[in-house]
């Protein structure tokens, strides 16, 4: 573990210097996937999204590894929207040891709504261009990646909270965890989750009832 630590921590420097370069609105934050729960380890210009250290990861399963254009272990350019509204332009790139397994994640948020507001401007006096048809891509070869990627994720998360007397209300709790994240939104994975668990995949399905009528 000391050796992923000290992985992780040599993208310290990058961060720094990417923030610095781009400013006040580029946001850097680097997670440790080896600690789903509490993945976040380092952030810089962080009232951006808000982002702590501590916290866990939000978009990486449902919406980078998910991702059509997700390949070479990176995502480029995704857009989300903040609770106050305002959009962020981001890009994922996955950390890996020496043993290429994925270990933490180096991500990058930047504020585009000022840009947004100006090219809304632009667009009132200047003549809308003529869209280019852009090429049918074809679906990305990386599937394979991406559930070694999301089996690791289900591993270290259950590996980080399970024990032999765990009881039905902690099961729940990592369940409810694993569903706000979207694992179970990757085929496959509520088997691997139950199998991992040592219960029913009847059982995984009435927990997740359960959290989704109580959060009505």
């Amino acid at each position: 573990m000391e050796e992923k630590k000290q992985i992780l921590e040599r993208y310290i420097p990058l961060a720094k210097s990417t923030a610095k370069m781009f400013g006040h609105h580029c946001e850097i934050v680097i997670h440790d996937l080896t600690n789903p729960q509490a993945s976040v380890i380092f952030t810089i210009n962080n009232h951006v999204t808000g982002r702590e250290v501590g916290q866990s990861f939000d978009h990486l399963v449902t919406t980078v590894l998910r991702s059509k254009d997700f390949k070479e272990d990176h995502l480029a350019g995704y857009t989300f929207v903040t609770e106050d509204k305002r959009t962020i332009r981001s890009s994922t790139t996955l950390i890996r040891d020496f043993n290429q397994k994925v270990i933490g994640a180096f991500c990058i948020n930047f504020d585009v709504e000022a840009l947004l507001q100006m090219q809304q401007f632009m667009n009132t006096f200047l003549p809308t261009a003529v869209p280019v048809e852009e090429k049918e891509e074809k679906p990305s070869p990386e599937i394979k990646n991406v559930e070694e990627i999301v089996d690791g994720l289900i591993n270290q998360i259950i590996q980080n909270s399970a024990h032999p007397a765990m009881k039905r209300h902690e099961k729940v709790e990592l369940i409810r965890f694993m569903d706000k994240k979207g694992i179970f939104s990757m085929k496959g994975s509520i088997d691997k989750v139950a199998d991992s668990l040592g219960i029913s995949k009847v059982t995984v399905y009435s927990y997740l009832d359960e959290i989704k009528n109580k959060s009505r």
